[in-house]
């Protein structure tokens, strides 16, 4: 699971304050492992103080096990930032590869490449494609009007 937190002053540039791929522990049960994701979102939501959590919309695909999985994880998730206070955006794949390619069925290559360019990574390279994917959440939040999403909400 890609997480990223950004942050924009006013109408500076974004700015990366903390990336990473997160899994939970192998080899225990399901419920266990959505309770250790539950509870990183709560500790970043301590250690950050976030007004806003922005999501990828869920996109089920063909298989049916991954899309309850991925349901699964996502109410954890809005629950957690639910519980905090947040305001929750949601934007399907389609919003995010426009945001940051202008292009809505960019691939993932063109995403990342244009994250790297879009925000400043302070010489960190994402690990894995979620890190990068998550970064593009963000910036797709700015890119559709930040803060005054809640206003139209």
């Amino acid at each position: 699971m890609g997480i990223a937190v950004l942050e924009k002053e006013n109408s500076e540039k974004e700015e990366l304050l903390f990336s990473e791929c997160f899994s939970p522990t192998k080899n225990i049960v399901k419920e266990k492992r959505i309770l250790e994701i539950g509870q990183k979102i709560d500790e970043l939501i301590k250690n950050y103080h976030p007004s806003e959590l922005v999501i990828e919309d869920i996109f089920f695909g063909k298989n049916l096990k991954t899309a309850v999985a991925v349901a699964e994880v996502r109410g954890v998730i809005i629950y957690e930032a639910s519980k905090a206070g947040l305001c929750i955006n949601q934007f399907t794949p389609s919003q995010i590869k426009t945001a940051i390619t202008g292009n809505g069925k960019s691939d993932k290559t063109q995403v990342e490449f244009m994250v790297s360019k879009l925000i400043n990574m302070k010489g960190k390279k994402p690990k894995f494609d979620d890190e990068s994917d998550a970064i593009a959440v963000g910036l797709t939040f700015f890119a559709y009007g930040g803060n005054r999403l809640k206003e139209k909400a």
